[in-house]
């Protein structure tokens, strides 16, 4: 309940726009001259903009100002919107991703703390509000639907939809995030049901996660509540989804990229329902944001004003973001200064009013970001090296097959290599020892298994990001360099690590909840780098070897993956027995 003196601040506020807006009294600010980019009438026009306390109070002529800006004809849209990310993929903390981002025009986004939810639970969904604060950021929230996303896996916490209850009314939280276990939905499970229905009752969206699903099942999960999806990897996938009254949240991560194949769409069809997120990225794919997805799909022969439509207001009135999206009085003043709308590289980007980046760099001041306390979060059983040993049962094993750039996984039968009763990593062949290690409870439970698709000559890489619980993961050519590798990330409280020969050839420490670093993002950058380099010298033939392991332990995408709890067979949805 407002008191007094903030009914009478807000009455002063609403008088000084009033008066600031007929121009009878200078705006706080003014940019003079510019080409306004309307996504609500859909047309560009000159016009000055008047801004008071952060809120545009006028767009049209002659407005005058205590401070005035002549941009001289450049073009002036709103600024831009990340409908659904994760920023616990980035590895950074808020600050810096917001670092990253901000400069390249994006000052809001709807995050889903889905990892960092599966290792610390609400905690997890608490610190990062906090450390979202007070940044050139505006970061809302969905909560997590799918803590843990299956029963064959161990996560940190189990989020129920009493836990969700009780932040679901907090006015930066937006909605249920991606609701990943549409078999559940289709099969009106309960414990799932009730969490849409908690969505719904909130008047909160409640987003879809529904790779593939078509037909009468689509149409259940959409008349359930689900209200939009962003994986559509097709036109056709995309067009159907659209049809049945879904928001269509087009993705470009660093592993799914599914934009160019959507621009059909986004050419042919309503883009009112349509909008850009990024979902997971690393920092190397950060400092073009949403922006370069707007200047993709304008070079493809979208409109630029419905691209930026896409990237601002569409985002916003799907979340019920009040004021936000767009250049009229009374939203907020989050703009930015374009030269063209063919490179959308933007020369200024004003939050609430104010310049907080200029020519791809940030230069507001943020030293009151608040960094939380979080507690460590790699906690194993103590660890043999007798634990990484596989006691034969048969000549044969099934072995994990990766696809380059690709999250699914094929199974195959192999001839195993037996060593004094025991299955061993057979490099001649490509064939390598995985272990899924239990991190949150110090159960003891190790999954272990076969991959091959590495190419890994000598030493292992390990990590603890793997989703979703974001277990610790470790590849190898030996036990040794495995075991030396687990043991170096408990030490760290979490990162990714590449040995050889028991030493360290490249460690990114990551002890916030083992999934983000607390170092600048610039040496998170460089340490990436580091990994990259030291992944080829040891003989990897995949890109981005870290991404293609983190999504083996992921066991709703087909068809063979592993966790802590064993070989899962994703189509049977059961644990197997590794030995044919």
């Amino acid at each position: 309940m407002k008191n007094i003196t903030d009914i009478q601040d807000s009455t002063i506020l609403t008088e000084k726009i009033i008066k600031a807006a007929k121009g009878e009294e200078k705006a706080d600010f003014v940019i003079k001259n510019a080409n306004v980019v309307n996504v609500l009438s859909e047309e560009i026009y000159k016009a000055d903009i008047a801004i008071v306390d952060g809120i545009i109070a006028g767009v049209g002529e002659n407005y005058c100002g205590q401070r005035e800006l002549d941009i001289k004809g450049a073009y002036v849209s709103p600024s831009f919107i990340d409908g659904h990310v994760h920023i616990e993929s980035s590895m950074l903390m808020p600050a810096e991703f917001a670092k990253m981002v901000v400069p390249s025009g994006t000052t809001t986004v709807v995050a889903d703390p889905h990892e960092i939810s599966n290792v610390m639970g609400l905690q997890g969904i608490s610190f990062m509000r906090e450390a979202s604060k007070n940044l050139p950021l505006d970061v809302y929230m969905t909560l997590p639907s799918c803590v843990p996303a299956t029963y064959l896996e161990t996560s940190g916490v189990e989020l129920n939809n009493y836990d969700l209850a009780l932040l679901i009314d907090a006015p930066w939280v937006v909605g249920i995030a991606e609701m990943m276990n549409f078999p559940g939905v289709v099969n009106c499970d309960n414990s799932v049901l009730s969490k849409i229905k908690l969505g719904q009752d909130s008047k909160k969206r409640v987003d879809g996660h529904a790779p593939h699903l078509s037909g009468k099942d689509l149409n259940a999960y959409v008349a359930a509540g689900v209200e939009s999806d962003h994986e559509c990897t097709t036109a056709q996938e995309a067009i159907e989804k659209l049809r049945l009254g879904m928001h269509l949240m087009v993705r470009e991560a660093t592993g799914a990229r599914d934009l160019e194949a959507l621009i059909p769409v986004l050419k042919n069809h309503n883009t009112r329902k349509c909008s850009f997120v990024t979902d997971d990225r690393h920092p190397k794919h950060l400092a073009k944001h949403i922006s370069r997805m707007v200047k993709k799909v304008v070079k493809n022969g979208v409109n630029p004003i419905s691209a930026i439509q896409m990237a601002s207001l569409n985002t916003a009135e799907y979340f019920n973001l009040p004021n936000l999206g767009a250049i009229a009085p009374g939203y907020k003043a989050d703009m930015i200064v374009l030269e063209d709308l063919e490179n959308f590289e933007p020369k200024m980007v004003f939050k609430d009013g104010v310049l907080v980046a200029e020519n791809g760099k940030i230069v507001t001041d943020m030293k009151n970001v608040n960094t939380p306390v979080l507690r460590g979060s790699v906690n194993i059983k103590y660890l043999y090296h007798d634990d990484l040993k596989i006691k034969s049962e048969s000549d044969n094993i099934k072995v994990i097959n990766v696809i380059p750039k690709q999250l699914i996984t094929v199974q195959s039968t192999e001839k195993a290599k037996i060593e004094n009763g025991f299955a061993t990593q057979d490099v001649e062949n490509d064939i390598l020892k995985i272990a899924v290690i239990e991190r949150h409870k110090a159960t003891g439970n190790i999954g272990l298994g076969f991959v091959k698709g590495f190419g890994l000559k000598s030493g292992a890489i390990a990590s603890t990001v793997a989703h979703d619980s974001h277990n610790m993961i470790v590849i190898g050519t030996n036990d040794d360099d495995m075991y030396y590798a687990a043991v170096e990330l408990v030490k760290s409280q979490g990162g990714k690590i590449i040995v050889k020969d028991g030493k360290t050839l490249a460690h990114l420490k990551l002890p916030i909840a083992g999934l983000m670093s607390d170092k600048p993002f610039y040496e998170v950058q460089e340490q990436i780098s580091m990994l990259e380099k030291a992944a080829k010298e040891i003989g990897c033939k995949i890109d981005d070897p870290f991404m293609s392991m983190a999504f083996l332990s992921l066991s709703v995408i087909p068809e063979l993956k592993i966790t802590d709890k064993g070989l899962i067979d994703v189509n049977k949805f059961e644990v197997t027995n590794l030995f044919v």
